[in-house]
């Protein structure tokens, strides 16, 4: 965004504000004002238009999609077929707007007054502005929005409009529009592909009154999806209301006698409705539904949703003392992630949420490793509910497998939306092997933090055994590594090193997955051998399994150089050159859209934190001074082309002791999305570098570690900021952390007694209301 925009910003902590409309940042303002609540994800662009070239300004549904086959060039055995990309649905937003005959259009007329503002704290849009058309008549708008976090099918519009200098006729056109606007081609991999407009079946639609329906069939995925509005204007005399109707579109038109300086409110009822081979809702229902939703004005609406919010923020909330613009952007980054995420089991969240269609609205491994921990410890029940989406993957996840001759187990797909593996370029797609350690990995920190034993008993033991199997197939015994365990051929993290042996990250990863799968395992037979007994008949799971999973995990090799006293990323990064930073020019980074693969693959060059990030998550198997060696080798190689990066580096900065470089690795993540730092939030919002900044404050500033299921802190606050206080969630208790420069208090909100780790002093927090103080002792900058 603009610079003196910026600033604007930076004033207010809970809200976004465009002061004097930009036409230059239309399509990324489109995506910042975006509003969502996990199922209808609307974007933030005009109700009257604006945008002059095609482009998703529309609407999304979480879990809905388009299937088509995949083409490639050359094909070859086990190939993903079919992509499935995120469906942009009918448009119900678009209400057009004519002055005695002008068009209302800000491309046009002269624009004296504008402001746009996005209110975190109720999840609410409004834009005013006043208008004087090429023909010299003032007319003031108000335009407000919602995406309702209480009904989770509606989206509530209200229009006002003040003729301020003139008398005339308003006419008003309130579209259900399913005119879809199409993604361009492009060899960027960020952005979305083009869908078949054959595939979208129109069915029988409804334009009766004040009441819109157009109902649709999505014929490649078996999606119905319904969309319906209804209309409320108030004073409804010297109105004359009709409709306008095609096959793909629907309209209700009013045309009313305005008088100077007097109100006219539209407020427009919007419902979605999906279902995948099945109607989602009865005509008569979807009606019902509107009109129950209509005996509720806008202001009705507005209040349950701020009452939705305020509990969200009483749980969630950081809040950062002496800088509103960290405070910004920290609110603006966990008030999208609660946006994006699905919330029924069936559907997760997207690498670009709601609010483009970026990577065809794809799941990734994002979840798991950057997204699941702020919900976890705060939101735990959201957790689960992630959790859930992958064991309701399961059957598609084992016949990926024997599509990749692992005779068991399940192989979870790299990037998709229904189950189905969507990547097409497998080396930095399904090679990345190590999404079942991070699933499995996400299974046991939630079981660590929740206890709810019932999940993993029912599905998360499911998830992780099923998940473990692979390793057995993919990995062996290496008689030229003394017998340790290998595992050949896999993709880490960092796509810019791919199909290497022993990679260390999907290595670490994978003994924690084998051992964990060994232990669940074990206390499935004790806890429930009834269920234990179930789930090895139904998987065919042999006693010996889990012994040879534990045998495997004992023997796993972890490269490591000893001469420098590092991790090897792979058994072959350190034979290659070092990329020419020096000689690279700025605008060629991403490297990955100047240089062909297999130029990047030759050399020491990683896209993201990959080493670096097993160092955080398998933290207590390293001492801070392997750490700190890790980091210094690899931080000069990494570009950070990917926005999972920098949160990574800023954790493990601030645990070895470089305070200044977690600080600008964060002041980066923070606003990521806000300053457009990758130039490519006009598509969508960056959802795992948003989970990244709670990490950061809470894993980094804070300094929290979970081992052995009791919560370690060693906080400190950076430069920049006075202070920082959040809340979390762990075995049914809430924990209060506020943390100043030479202070750290923890108070026990609910729950029963807690027992922490304050850098090396235990601390027992007896009863809710307890509060224990300690002083934080200021440590000097280690230097690099």
């Amino acid at each position: 965004m603009k610079k003196e925009q910026q600033n604007n910003q930076a004033s207010h902590p809970w809200h976004l504000l465009e002061h004097g409309f930009q036409a230059e940042e239309y399509r990324l303002n489109a995506t910042l004002f975006s509003l969502g609540n996990g199922f209808i994800g609307l974007r933030g662009a005009f109700e009257e238009g604006f945008d002059p070239e095609p482009f998703s300004d529309g609407c999304y549904l979480n879990g809905v999609y388009a299937s088509e086959p995949i083409r490639y060039g050359e094909a070859a055995y086990g190939y993903a077929r079919n992509n499935q990309r995120m469906l942009t649905v009918p448009d119900a937003k678009a209400i057009h707007i004519w002055i005695d005959g002008e068009r209302f259009n800000l491309a046009e007329g002269e624009l004296l007054e504008y402001q746009r503002h996005l209110d975190m704290a109720s999840a609410t849009l409004e834009r005013t502005l006043t208008w004087r058309s090429p023909r010299g008549k003032t007319i003031a708008f108000k335009m407000q929005r919602l995406v309702s976090q209480t009904e989770k099918h509606l989206l509530v519009l209200n229009l006002e409009i003040t003729p301020v200098d003139f008398d005339g006729e308003i006419r008003l056109q309130s579209w259900i529009d399913g005119g879809f606007a199409q993604a361009e081609r492009s060899d960027d991999p960020r952005l979305a592909s083009p869908i078949d407009q054959q595939d979208i079946q129109w069915r029988d639609n409804s334009a009766d009154g004040a009441y819109l329906a157009l109902p649709l069939q999505v014929k490649s995925s078996g999606f119905s999806i319904r969309c319906a509005a209804l209309h409320h204007i108030e004073d409804s005399s010297d109105v004359e209301l009709s409709n306008l109707r095609s096959e793909d579109c629907v309209a209700a038109e009013y045309r009313i006698k305005a008088r100077r300086n007097q109100l006219i409110r539209l407020t427009k009822y919007v419902a979605y409705f999906a279902e995948q081979h099945a109607d989602p809702i009865e005509t008569k229902a979807l009606r019902h539904y509107l009109e129950r939703c209509a005996g509720k004005c806008f202001a009705d609406h507005a209040r349950l949703q701020r009452e939705q919010m305020d509990r969200f923020w009483r749980e969630s909330d950081i809040q950062v003392s002496g800088n509103h613009r960290l405070q910004q952007g920290i609110r603006f980054n966990l008030f999208h992630l609660f946006q994006s995420l699905g919330r029924d089991g069936r559907t997760n969240i997207a690498a670009k949420g709601l609010s483009g269609d970026g990577y065809d609205g794809h799941y990734f491994w994002d979840t798991e490793i950057y997204i699941l921990p702020f919900f976890l410890y705060t939101q735990p029940d959201l957790a689960r509910g992630l959790l859930e989406y992958r064991h309701s993957i399961l059957d598609s996840a084992r016949a990926r497998a024997r599509e990749l001759a692992i005779k068991k187990g399940a192989l979870f797909p790299w990037r998709t939306i229904g189950g189905e593996e969507c990547s097409a370029y497998y080396p930095a797609g399904t090679a990345q092997f190590h999404i079942n350690a991070d699933i499995a990995y996400a299974v046991r920190h939630y079981s660590q933090v929740t206890g709810d034993s019932d999940f993993l008993r029912d599905k998360g033991a499911e998830v992780v055994i099923e998940g473990a199997r692979l390793w057995m197939e993919i990995g062996h015994y290496n008689s030229r590594r003394n017998n340790q365990f290998c595992i050949n051929e896999v993709t880490g993290p960092d796509e810019y090193t791919a199909l290497v042996d022993n990679n260390f990250y999907t290595n670490l990863m994978a003994r924690a997955h084998l051992e964990y799968a060994a232990e669940v395992y074990q206390w499935l037979q004790s806890f429930d051998p009834a269920a234990c007994q179930g789930l090895a008949q139904r998987i065919q799971l042999s006693p010996e399994e889990p012994q040879n999973w534990a045998k495997a995990a004992a023997a796993m090799y972890l490269p490591y150089d000893q001469s420098l006293g590092i991790h090897p990323q792979d058994d072959g990064f350190l034979n290659k050159p070092v990329w020419d930073f020096e000689d690279t020019p700025k605008d060629h980074y991403p490297l990955l859209l100047h240089y062909h693969p297999l130029v990047i693959y030759r050399h020491q060059v990683c896209k993201q934190a990959d080493v670096v990030l097993g160092l955080l998550l398998q933290s207590s198997a390293f001492s801070v001074e392997q750490k700190r060696r890790d980091f210094n080798f690899y931080e000069p190689l990494t570009t950070h082309d990917s926005t999972l990066s920098a949160c990574i580096h800023s954790i493990i900065a601030s645990e070895v002791g470089y305070r200044e470089k977690a600080l600008g690795y964060f002041q980066q993540v923070a606003r990521m999305d806000l300053d457009n730092h990758h130039n490519n939030t006009q598509h969508g919002i960056h959802t795992a570098c948003m989970g990244g900044t709670w990490m950061c404050m809470v894993q980094g500033f804070a300094g929290m570690r979970l081992q052995d299921d009791t919560m370690h802190f060693s906080p400190h606050v950076p430069r920049g900021m006075d202070g920082y206080q959040f809340r979390l969630r762990f075995r049914g208790r809430t924990l209060a952390l506020d943390v100043k420069r030479d202070s750290a208090s923890y108070t026990l909100v609910e729950g029963k007694a807690i027992s922490l780790l304050h850098g090396n002093k235990p601390i027992a927090l007896q009863a809710p209301g307890k509060t224990l103080t300690f002083e934080i002792t200021q440590v000097a900058e280690v230097s690099q």
